[in-house]
């Protein structure tokens, strides 16, 4: 039988790693670090608990890189706003349904648990220091005060209103499964002008 090459080595442990860090997400956004054990990831993914540790030492050290992804990604995607095509409340409903989307909200879910509910490594405490509310708020003000200035969103402190909508949404965050997620139109009839 020939042996793999070495890309298609890395690519298959890639590949592995991805499936395992999926898994976590979704677990960690649900339960926690405190309620995840490695037992519920690996049935998750569906790879043997022994494997694991091939991957991550711990549960926490897999915790603390899905923090550090969600962190940098959120705030590449919101930096990115300003690339994309549209007015601004195009762009806000563009970022809201990101956050509430399969894919965003396990990420955005896991940074609500490790700024607010658990006990957490000290590595996921210094970024969640160096990154509070306020540090989204300032990156989204520029955005929110051209969509006033087109009269497409509402009037007021455009600081309190974003904080509003983050915890608006972090709201939906928290109420998870049993709950039907609003649409974007109609959560985002907080933000637009009327």
């Amino acid at each position: 039988m020939p042996r793999l090459k070495e890309d298609q080595l890395q690519k298959i442990y890639e590949e592995r790693k991805q499936q395992i860090t999926s898994a976590a997400v979704q677990i960690f956004a649900q339960r926690g670090l405190p309620g995840t054990k490695i037992s519920m990831i690996t049935a998750e993914a569906g790879i043997s608990h022994g494997l694991f540790y091939h991957y991550f030492k711990t549960k926490e050290e897999l915790f603390t890189s899905l923090v550090r992804e969600a962190v940098e990604t959120s705030m590449k995607e919101i930096d990115n706003l300003g690339q994309l095509a549209g007015s601004p409340i195009d762009k806000i409903r563009a970022l809201t349904q990101s956050m509430l989307d399969e894919n965003g909200a396990p990420y955005f879910m896991l940074l609500h648990r490790a700024r607010n509910f658990e006990e957490v490594p000290e590595e996921v405490s210094q970024l969640i220091q160096n990154y509070p509310m306020d540090v989204y708020v300032k990156r989204l003000l520029p955005l929110f005060e051209e969509g006033q200035q087109r009269g497409e969103v509402a009037d007021g402190n455009p600081e309190e209103l974003i904080a509003n909508y983050l915890t608006i949404l972090s709201g939906v965050m928290v109420l998870g499964k049993g709950y039907a997620t609003p649409q974007v139109d109609w959560l985002l009839r907080f933000v637009k002008k009327r």
